[in-house]
């Protein structure tokens, strides 16, 4: 009984300074969509909200749906390498994961020569899943800050392990935010395009972490620790988006779409300790484990604002530009004691500007495709590097009937992870990630 006493005080640092996702990381995360839609929206790194025609492209603004001239189904499936380095105190540990995903799924239905005495020539009705963040990774960091964070010994009050041999520390998410979009759109007047969604969420998000020490007193005795923490969130959401695309002539679109926030109700269980200490000194090992906390609470994302631009070259070519505006400091959490988040979003957030530019060339039924992405980092404490850079390119074959579509993207940024929030003598680990995502997709006209 007195060991557990004597460990429970040693882990009070840790369970009120967790090194898994605060409120304010969640806030982010669920904030954030990916460009992963079908193949020709990923190629042309998502920059479709004056284009349409394309299940993806709904997402970014309905209005795209009445674009279609026939009803169509389309499913993708892409590949995931991430490989992420992470950096800590001179030491770097790089790792490569794959992952596999239906990422794609939906279908459109027009109804052509609808109402058109009143100029209103076509209805579309769509409905679209896609992944709107995939949480999947695991990475680990080890090095020495020669700064030992347990040094009590819970026996014998004259040792002291002053001295650090080393951390390591390993980081484990995985989970997924879906999303499911119902759309319908109409054409006026063969230059006006309207239209409005209803999305849904499901979400769920899993991190593990481990934190290991390896401390000595410098006379032979050792002490290893062994935290491990674990976070699960998960729940629903909801929004609504409103587009328009307007042809002022046969080359120029313009495009706009406002989405709302996404307003979730979300529920974690938290495992806030699981520890053991290890003691070379009497060779026994002592451990506590705190049980799991159950906690739902509200999370209102920031509204989304969407502007596009693209120019058709006849029916040969095309370029498109999107520019996506969002304001990560109106993120705000409820039903719960969040003081302190909220302040945190308002002073530590800014709103950002996310860029987006993309090309697709015909030669009879083969096309080629390109993109270039940029999207700022919501953190005003951010470097040059954290914000997200990426290219894509791709290739589709028309047949009758459907087609078929591949693309490659590419994206890099870096971001920094305090393992030791609660220390401000011990630096954070420096992570470099960099993805690449393999998608194809078949499309059925139907």
């Amino acid at each position: 009984m007195k060991n557990l006493l004597i460990i429970a005080m040693l882990s009070v640092a840790y369970v009120s300074n967790s090194q898994t996702l605060s409120y304010n990381d969640i806030g982010v995360l669920f904030s954030k969509e990916k460009i992963n839609g079908t193949a020709r929206y990923n190629a042309m790194s998502g920059a479709f909200g004056a284009l349409g025609g394309d299940l993806s492209a709904m997402d970014i603004n309905p209005a795209g749906a009445a674009v279609f001239l026939k009803s169509e189904f389309s499913a993708t499936f892409n590949v995931r390498n991430t490989q992420t380095t992470a950096s800590y105190y001179g030491n770097s540990e790089p790792i490569e994961n794959d992952y596999t995903n239906l990422s794609q799924t939906g279908g459109v239905f027009v109804f052509r020569n609808y109402g058109s005495n009143d100029g209103w020539g076509k209805i579309a009705v769509g409905f679209n899943y896609s992944i709107a963040n995939d949480f999947e990774n695991m990475w680990f960091a080890q090095g020495n800050s020669n700064f030992p964070t347990w040094i009590d010994d819970p026996n014998d009050p004259n040792i002291q392990y002053l001295n650090s041999d080393g951390q390591y520390f390993e980081n484990t998410t995985s989970g997924k935010n879906y999303k499911y979009s119902f759309t319908i759109a109409s054409q006026y007047n063969d230059n006006l395009y309207l239209g409005a969604s209803v999305n849904t969420y499901d979400v769920e998000s899993y991190q593990r972490i481990l934190l290991e020490e390896y401390n000595n007193d410098g006379n032979g005795n050792t002490l290893d620790a062994s935290l491990i923490q674990e976070l699960l969130t998960y729940g629903e959401g909801i929004s609504f988006t409103l587009g328009l695309i307007s042809k002022p002539n046969e080359n120029i679109r313009l495009g706009i779409a406002y989405q709302s926030p996404v307003w979730y109700n979300l529920l974690e269980d938290y495992v806030g300790e699981d520890l053991e200490l290890y003691l070379s000194n009497t060779n026994e090992i002592i451990s506590s484990y705190s049980g799991i906390n159950t906690f739902d609470y509200k999370l209102r994302t920031p509204s989304k604002l969407t502007g596009s631009f693209a120019y058709i070259f006849n029916n040969f070519g095309l370029i498109s530009f999107d520019y996506i505006y969002k304001n990560y400091s109106k993120i705000s959490l409820s039903n719960g004691n969040f003081v302190t988040e909220n302040q945190s979003f308002l002073t530590d957030m800014e709103s950002t500007g996310e860029f987006r530019l993309g090309t697709e060339w015909r030669f009879k039924n083969l096309s080629l495709r390109g993109g270039y992405h940029y999207e700022k980092s919501p953190y005003k404490s951010a470097i040059t590097s954290d914000n997200v850079e990426g290219f894509s390119i791709g290739v589709g074959y028309k047949f009758r009937g459907g087609k078929i579509d591949f693309s490659y993207q590419k994206d890099t940024n870096t971001a920094p992870y305090n393992f030791y929030p609660q220390y401000n003598q011990v630096n954070s680990a420096n992570l470099d990630f960099e993805n690449s995502i393999f998608t194809t997709t078949i499309v059925f006209n139907i």
